[in-house]
């Protein structure tokens, strides 16, 4: 995202439209405006339909304010939170250039989460020393349900200083009511945006150097009902009519009849060039002088622009340097429909082949896979898909790649890279077992000389999440024999350093968590830093019983930017459990388990509950037992919990709250003293079956040996290593350095 948002067309999102050249001055609305705004007004809506006017009534008023101002234009795929709130901030961020540094991460940190998002972000606001007004323009293209909540939290929970504008053709789905009550919204809408007689004047007052009589403009305004859109074509082709008495009887100002007008007059007499380059630009949503003569294989196009801007209000500027346009809706809709009839269908998906060309010349890979597809071209939208997919689950974009996948259809189920971003999709919503499915996909689909490393940070978490460390281990062990880290991205030193702390390898995971941290630093992947952090700590507290850990990843993302980063949950665990006074203790303990219900996978979540569960109960808190007793459940889900479960059940006999008694070796964390007695050549063999998911029975016909021949080398082992179940059994020999 930061590529695109450096680009010049990705820029145009975050500055108001350029104003017209006969522009109205509508007191009436501003005055209302101003009064918003003197009040403290937290929210203003403008909502009409397409063709009233908001978006220029807001622009004007803007640039007649002192305030400094954001502005966001809203585009078909910014529902995807993390798009939107991607370009919110930075629309912040380009009216309040000391605010950049604190906001950049918010997105990534938050996982675009709306509650953390819109709380840090609150956060940010209260230190504002001056008002800002943020305005979001075309708000019904946002469907995206997480989007409307973060807004209305934003709209509640901002500081007086912070005014949002709402822009849009359909009222949002907040709580309107409530705000109304409150006197906190300022609502303008259809029927105050209709021009009144005296307003439709500075729009038809003038054309071809002759003055409109006043009675022509009231009749006009009349027949419009003093519709923007109607108006500024009425003005449009006044100049054009022999009988403008005639034009005015003749002329009907409702939509679909303008509609009807503009298809059937006005661009009947546009000249052949400049209705084929309407036509053909019209696949474009945005598009500069380069775009156009791109796509219309022609030359001049900037200056065609610039002329078309000056006699046509509905070719709109959104740079302030007259580089890039776009065609209001209305028209372009139109022009659309024309072109679907005038022009053939191979026309048509040259045009948006030629548009992918540039896109991708200009290094805007997602708009030239969006016409790559238009023009039904999905092997080339695959291609591009390659280099895309990574870039997307790195910006947390989940939306907007799975819809992308979708579009695609059946290609990209058959390429191995798109097989992978899929699984990826899979695994962030919570589908292992799909997830699972994709990653065997990518390696059948791959082609012989396929380094299987790139799937295994998939392969690794996916064994993590389903509690699963024993395959984790095995996959994690391998990648360090052959030195795989510091070749590869942080992401992948980072989920096996994770892998190691949580199969209690302190040792190996503090080493492979360097250089995860090393790679991250050189790569600015701060995600991954922290990451590797909040590993670290876990690692330094199961090992070392050493709190202050928590502390550091707590310093180490604020520092970075990321203090709002949604993994932090057993950060402040940690914390809390060094805490000098309940007060604070209890605070950070409901805050990390807070967090900790939002972070997928179940040992993290385990993990953080036993801590605040032990913590809770220290403090006299009874509803730390629950804790424990979900962090129980969870466990004992897991095929092989790791440290997860060894924790547990210390801190579950500490308490005395188990459900079942468990052999529990020493008191620390880990297993302190030797075997109670040497395990057996037989008994070593059925151990190192343990680990993995065959049954008894399996290991018996593994083995060649009786199934009760297994349960007694089973009752065996249990009793050497001091536990009560296989799960136990297994992180115990690992402690011991047997498996």
């Amino acid at each position: 995202m930061a590529g695109q948002l450096g680009s010049g067309l990705a820029a145009t999102k975050l500055v108001p439209p350029t104003l017209p050249d006969r522009l109205v001055q509508r007191s009436r609305l501003s005055d209302r405006l101003d009064a918003g705004l003197a009040g403290r007004t937290r929210l203003v809506l403008a909502s009409a339909p397409a063709g009233s006017g908001k978006s220029t009534l807001l622009a004007s008023w803007l640039a007649g304010r002192p305030e400094s101002s954001a502005w966001l234009q809203v585009e078909d795929g910014d529902s995807d939170p993390a798009r939107y709130w991607t370009y919110l901030i930075a629309s912040i961020a380009e009216a309040v250039p000391a605010m950049a540094g604190s906001l950049e991460q918010l997105v990534n940190g938050s996982d675009s989460n709306e509650q953390m998002l819109v709380t840090a972000m609150v956060n940010q606001f209260t230190d504002l020393a001056e008002p800002l007004i943020i305005v979001v323009d075309d708000y019904h293209l946002i469907e995206h349900r997480s989007v409307h909540r973060g807004m209305e939290r934003l709209i509640d929970f901002c500081p007086p200083a912070v005014t949002i504008v709402v822009s849009t053709r359909v009222d949002p789905p907040f709580r309107l009511g409530r705000l109304r009550v409150r006197g906190q919204v300022i609502e303008i809408r259809g029927d105050d945006f209709r021009f009144a007689a005296a307003e439709a004047s500075g729009l038809l007052a003038q054309y071809e150097g002759q003055i409109l009589d006043q009675s022509v403009v009231d009749r006009l305004c009349r027949r419009t009902e003093g519709w923007a859109a109607g108006l500024v074509l009425a003005g449009l082709s006044l100049h054009r009519s022999a009988d403008p008495e005639r034009f005015i009887e003749t002329f009907q100002g409702d939509d679909q009849l303008v509609a009807d007008y503009m298809t059937d007059e006005f661009l009947a007499g546009e000249s052949d060039e400049q209705r084929r380059r309407l036509l053909e630009t019209s696949v474009l949503e945005q598009f500069n002088g380069a775009l156009v003569d791109a796509v219309t294989d022609s030359t001049g196009g900037a200056s065609w622009l610039l002329d078309t801007a000056k006699s046509n209000q509905l070719l709109i500027g959104l740079d302030r340097t007259g580089s890039w346009y776009r065609y209001h809706h209305l028209l372009r809709d139109i022009l659309r429909l024309e072109a679907e009839q005038v022009l053939t269908p191979e026309h048509l998906d040259e045009l948006h082949g030629r548009a992918a060309a540039w896109f991708e010349t200009e290094g805007d890979t997602l708009r030239a896979i969006g016409h790559r597809l238009a023009a039904a071209d999905r092997d080339a939208a695959v291609r591009l898909m390659r280099v895309l997919g990574p870039q997307l689950i790195s910006d947390g974009q989940i939306d907007t790649l799975r819809n992308l996948l979708e579009r695609i259809g059946e290609p990209a189920t058959n390429d191995a890279a798109c097989a992978l971003t899929w699984g990826w999709c899979d695994y962030i919503g919570g589908n292992y077992r799909r997830a699972h499915e994709w990653v065997e996909t990518t390696h059948r689909l791959a082609s012989p000389d396929f380094d299987r490393t790139i799937t295994a940070p998939l392969r690794l978490n996916l064994a993590v999440a389903h509690g699963d460390v024993g395959t984790a281990l095995e996959l994690a062990r391998e990648l360090s024999a052959t030195d795989q880290f510091a070749t590869h991205g942080p992401e992948l030193a980072t989920s096996a350093g994770g892998v190691f702390m949580w199969a209690g390898h302190a040792t190996e995971a503090r080493a492979v968590l360097a250089v995860a941290v090393q790679r991250s630093v050189a790569t600015d992947f701060r995600a991954s830093h922290v990451l590797s952090c909040i590993y670290l700590a876990i690692n330094d507290f199961d090992d070392r019983a050493d709190t202050s850990g928590g502390q550091r990843v707590l310093d180490t993302a604020d520092e970075l930017g990321m203090s709002s980063y949604y993994r932090m949950a057993p950060a402040y665990a940690l914390r809390a459990r060094s805490a000098d006074d309940a007060v604070s203790a209890r605070a950070d303990a409901m805050k990390a388990v807070e967090l900790a219900r939002q972070t997928p996978g179940d040992l993290a979540l385990a993990y953080t509950l036993t801590i605040c569960g032990d913590t809770l109960l220290d403090a006299g808190d009874d509803s730390g037992q629950g804790l424990l007793t979900e962090a129980r459940s969870i466990i004992d889900r897991c095929p092989d919990p790791g440290i997860a479960g060894r924790y547990l059940a210390r801190i579950e006999a500490r308490h005395g709250v188990a459900d079942r008694k468990r052999p529990i070796r020493g008191g620390s964390a880990r297993v302190a003293d030797g075997l109670v007695e040497q395990l057996t050549e037989r008994e070593t063999a059925v151990l190192r079956y343990l680990p993995t998911k065959l049954s008894q029975r399996d290991i018996a016909s593994e083995l060649y040996v009786s199934l009760n021949t297994v349960k007694t080398h089973c009752a065996a082992i249990y009793r050497k290593l001091g536990v009560g179940d296989r799960k136990a059994a297994v992180q115990a020999a690992r402690d011991l350095g047997i498996l």
